[in-house]
Formats: structure tokens, sequence, C-alpha cells
């Protein structure tokens, strides 16, 4: 029995580790796990589910997250590796780097600003265009797959309900 009732046909494995520390501790409230616990263990399928997509387009999850910066930015798909540095959490170092592989994949290209020849800019070419959109396809496509056990009200609420706790990450 969890704090949500007997296990039964429907429980899953964060309902069974509950239950497990709910006999073994009794003293302490398990509740955060029965949400926490989904939570981490769906990002953890979905980052196996994210990689499978990303690898049919041969790419990384990583290098899928600066194409895709750079195909959200709209035309000319253009970032500075300061911004996207920035909106992708990662250091200069890393950044660079990420940037050389994908230059060397044909997938994005840099150039130094006319007026201010320090500064660099980075630019998806017409093939990383292409590959970008095809993995994005190939992941809403999964996305959806995943999801499709929900309604389109309880997919509204459970987005609604997950936006105050990731707030204070952000």
């Amino acid at each position: 029995m969890t704090s949500n009732g007997p296990i039964s046909a429907f429980s899953d494995e964060v309902d069974k580790i509950v239950d497990s520390w709910s006999r073994q501790r009794p003293d302490l409230d398990t509740s955060p796990m029965l949400v926490l616990s989904r939570i981490s263990r769906l990002a953890r399928h979905l980052d196996l589910e994210r990689r499978t997509a990303f690898a049919d387009h041969d790419l990384e999850p990583w290098e899928f997250d600066v194409l895709a910066s750079l195909r959200r930015s709209g035309a000319p798909f253009a970032l500075t590796p300061g911004r996207l540095m920035t909106e992708l959490l990662v250091s200069s170092g890393t950044m660079t780097n990420r940037i050389d592989r994908l230059e060397a994949k044909g997938l994005v290209e840099r150039s130094r600003e006319s007026n201010d020849r320090r500064s660099i800019t980075v630019t998806l070419t017409d093939k990383g265009r292409d590959c970008v959109d095809g993995a994005l396809m190939t992941l809403l496509a999964c996305e959806q797959r995943i999801l499709s056990p929900l309604s389109e009200s309880e997919l509204e609420l459970l987005g609604n309900l997950l936006r105050p706790l990731l707030l204070p990450f952000e």
C-alpha cells in the first residue's frame, strides 16, 4: 500500500519504491517521491528517446540543441557564441568545442562581423537547417507518442502544473 492507496495493476516502479520506503521508514513523508521520482524517471526515458530520434539524423543531443537554437532565432539563423552559451548553459570552452565540431560536419559556419573583426557569428548552413528540421520532426512525433495517453486538457493542466516547479531553477 502506498500513500496513494494499495498497489494495483496500474502501479509503476515509483509506487513500489515509495511503498518500500513507507514500510521501512514510516516516520518519513515519502509523498514527494510520487511526483519527483516520476519526473526523474520520465526525464531518463525521454533522454533515451531523444538520443534515438537524433541518431536517425546523425546528431547527438547537444548538436541538436545548438542547431535548434540557431534555427529558432529566425533568418538568417545566426547567433554569437556568447548568446549560444547563455541559451545552452555551457562554458566558453565547451561552446567553442561544439562550434568546432559542428563546423567540421558542415552544419554551421563562423564569420566575423565586418564592422567589428573581434565579433564572431555562428550561422546555420543549409545542410544544418535541413538536418535540424528533420530531427525536430522525428522528435515531435516521438514526444507526441509519449504523451498520447493524455487528453488535450490533461496536457495543458500538466504543463501548467509543472511550470511553477521549474521557474525557481530558470
